[in-house]
């Protein structure tokens, strides 16, 4: 991992997905970098109007507006419940890989930090892990943190 000249990481973009391990990210990033402009970034998944196929994949279909608008507001209300004074929030709708990605080439973050999840061997092989794609296409350092209780069962 490439320090950034003065040592230390000034623009955190930190991919929340509402869950224990991204909260401890945030956490984590408040106590290690003091000092450092952080952006609280969530992604709708537009994928949730999609439908498992027999393959294990996933079907596209047209999503519902109705869903997505609901699940925007209640992403919003979920950042605004986290966000502390001088940090800044995102929202955007799609992948989530992606949009985290995406975002933090746009606003010039010079770290990304995930939580990590806990899954099972199936599910790790079906669908992959989030953090770990983040990691492997993402031009600038990331940061995993486990969640609460080390991502143990």
């Amino acid at each position: 991992m490439t320090v950034p000249a003065g040592g230390s990481f000034q623009k955190i973009l930190v991919g929340l997905d509402f869950s224990p391990a991204s909260r401890h990210a945030l956490e984590v990033v408040r106590v290690r970098f003091p000092g450092a402009q952080v952006r609280l970034l969530h992604v709708t998944d537009a994928r949730v109007t999609a439908t498992p196929d027999l393959m294990g994949g996933l079907t596209p279909a047209m999503p519902d507006p109705g869903l997505l608008n609901t699940l925007e507001d209640a992403d919003a209300r979920g950042l605004a419940r986290l966000v502390r004074e001088g940090e800044e929030t995102e929202q955007v709708v799609g992948d989530p890989v992606t949009g985290i990605l995406e975002a933090a080439r746009a606003w010039g973050a010079e770290l990304i930090v995930v939580g990590t999840h806990a899954q099972g061997a199936v599910e790790h092989f079906l669908v992959g892990s989030t953090a770990e794609k983040i990691v492997a296409r993402s031009p600038v350092p990331v940061l995993t943190v486990r969640g609460p209780g080390g991502g143990q069962r």
